[in-house]
């Protein structure tokens, strides 16, 4: 049984919608994922979860902790947000990033870029995310180097700007 994980942090309505459109959960299905677990944070999108013999949907809007969530998937969908980025990679786990377009000066647009560009995860928009997933290949994704918190720091101040 294969596991998704949709992480959104605050609010992603965006995402919400997209990841519980029938759309979404045909191409899980058709990729062999059964179970789709999302966290919702307060979005005003409320998917219904439901359950049947060979598939089940999960949705919660916060939890303290993600870590377990992390740790079943074979796949993380999720914001752009740092630390949810960072935290997903170092478990290894394959990722796709989904950038929201609406937030003012985008500097997780930055960040996901360049991690892109090193081979660390794919990322898209929502619109581009059902023929992302349909064509992406997770083989090809390079692990992140783990406990180097310092250097994934310094990136991030560069890209706003404290560093030069």
């Amino acid at each position: 049984m294969k596991c998704v994980f949709v992480t959104v942090g605050t609010s992603f309505n965006e995402l919400n919608e997209r990841m519980s459109a029938q759309e979404s959960l045909c191409i899980f299905k058709s990729l062999g994922y059964s179970r789709p677990t999302l966290q919702i944070g307060r979005g005003t999108v409320v998917p219904e979860p439901f359950s049947t013999e060979f598939f089940t949907l999960d949705v919660y809007r916060y939890k303290d902790s993600l870590q377990e969530d992390l740790q079943r998937p074979d796949l993380v969908i999720s914001h752009a947000g740092a630390g949810s980025c960072l935290e997903t990679l170092e478990k290894g786990k394959a990722l796709v990033v989904v950038i929201n377009e609406k937030l003012m000066n985008n500097h997780q647009l930055e960040l996901a870029k360049q991690l892109h560009k090193e081979g660390h995860f794919f990322y898209c928009t929502c619109s581009m995310l059902p023929g992302l997933l349909q064509s992406m290949e997770l083989s090809t994704l390079k692990c992140y180097p783990p406990g180097q918190p310092e250097k994934f720091s310094a990136f991030l101040d560069k890209v706003v700007g404290l560093q030069k």
